[in-house]
């Protein structure tokens, strides 16, 4: 292994604003702790909890590093004591705390993936986020059973390609909320049995019309705010509405009288502030689960564009215009 330098290039912002405020940093190299290894970023993932810590409204749990970045790939370069796996040289992908827009980034060694066999690392990298946030709130936090139906907003985001493609591989029907033709049709291709536009129509009646009345019975909602209330429109008796993202609001008015009579089920997450042996649990469920659908190629990472690292800021002004399908990454 080649030695690690003392000092590396990091992109980091002194205060929230706009994209331009994101800017190269020299930094120390972290040193790996306890079940920590030291990864150098091949890749980077860009995603919309990035944006909004950058604007101020998401900041960094305790113990995390400042510098933006959930997930990463690469080559584990030095691991701290207690690591036997994965061994220094394994290249990996790792979802992390922060710290990804760097050239080296510590992981917890349970939150590593390996990089399958020709699988690209920019793909990789694409991966832990949306694998992550997708399965546990899909399948734990939303109980979705082969056979259910499921609508997802944001079809053509990394949250929602992922979703079209993980729930069709479990055997659920994923309908999806796109803004535009030409991204409905983006979705259509990916797996979605229905992509609504929502610029043009109403999803609740769309949704109602393909089920013929019965209504979806989980609803991955990133929106909340007024969305909820339809949302809730749009669920079978006995659905459950998940919430991972409040890109709408964070209030809602809800009818509880009608909660209780149809015996909905409202709840949500946050990954990144959860205890380390949550997400090691997590990471050994995906392994088991979903990672053979990875190395089979049945899932793949829909990728929209790559950003050199210096160019961060470009990048954010990119999802945050909107007119991206999937994953936007560093390559580093």
């Amino acid at each position: 292994m080649a030695e690690v330098p003392a000092t590396m290039t990091a992109i980091g912002f002194a205060e929230p604003g706009p994209p331009e405020v994101l800017r190269p940093e020299t930094i120390d190299v972290p040193i790996p702790g306890p079940d920590q290894v030291l990864i150098r970023v091949a890749y980077a993932g860009v995603n919309r909890p990035d944006v909004i810590q950058r604007q101020g409204f998401y900041p960094a749990p305790p113990g995390a590093s400042p510098i933006p970045g959930l997930e990463i790939a690469g080559q584990i370069v030095s691991a701290g004591p207690g690591v036997v796996m994965p061994m220094v040289g394994t290249q990996v992908c790792a979802l992390v705390s922060g710290g990804g827009y760097a050239e080296y980034c510590l992981a917890h060694a349970g939150h590593c993936l390996p990089v399958l066999e020709g699988m690209p690392l920019d793909q990789a990298a694409a991966l832990p986020e949306t694998l992550f946030t997708v399965w546990h709130n899909v399948f734990e936090r939303g109980f979705a059973r082969d056979g259910e139906t499921v609508l997802v907003h944001g079809g053509t985001s990394g949250i929602g390609s992922m979703a079209i493609m993980l729930g069709r591989a479990f055997g659920l029907t994923v309908l999806v909320t796109c803004g535009g033709p030409d991204k409905c049709a983006a979705a259509r291709e990916i797996g979605a049995a229905l992509a609504i536009d929502y610029k043009a129509e109403d999803f609740v009646e769309a949704v109602k019309g393909f089920t013929k009345g019965k209504g979806v019975d989980l609803v991955l909602d990133m929106v909340a705010g007024e969305y909820v209330a339809r949302n809730l429109k749009c669920l079978a008796d006995d659905g459950r509405h998940v919430t991972i993202a409040v890109q709408g609001g964070v209030r809602a008015e809800l009818n509880m009288a009608d909660i209780m009579r149809r015996r909905l089920m409202l709840t949500g997450s946050t990954l990144r502030p959860r205890p380390d042996a949550f997400k090691a649990a997590l990471t050994n469920e995906i392994l088991e689960h979903a990672w053979p659908l990875i190395a089979d190629g049945t899932i793949r990472p829909v990728m929209d564009q790559t950003f050199a690292l210096a160019d961060a800021a470009q990048a954010h002004a990119r999802m945050e215009a909107g007119e991206h399908i999937g994953k936007i990454v560093l390559k580093v």
